[in-house]
């Protein structure tokens, strides 16, 4: 497994804890608005950081595209 990939995991668990949010629910909001894509693109600036500025910088990532975070018991489907 790549370090970008490593990393990106690290960050959808951490957003996970950091939000209550299941795994299942963690992955679909990533890959729904893309997350993914936007860890992968910035990971030389984002992997240098801590967790929390991670984690906030998520929420600002997704609340500029007008993400819907899930509760505990929604989900995307």
């Amino acid at each position: 497994m790549s370090q970008e990939a490593k990393f990106a995991v690290f960050c959808l668990e951490s957003y996970k804890t950091y939000r209550k949010l299941t795994g299942k629910q963690a992955a679909e909001l990533f890959e729904k608005y893309g997350v993914f894509d936007y860890i992968k693109d910035f990971y030389d600036v984002l992997h240098t950081t801590g967790h929390q500025y991670i984690n906030q910088d998520i929420d600002l990532y997704l609340k500029a595209r007008n993400a819907q975070l899930p509760t505990s018991s929604e989900s995307f489907s």
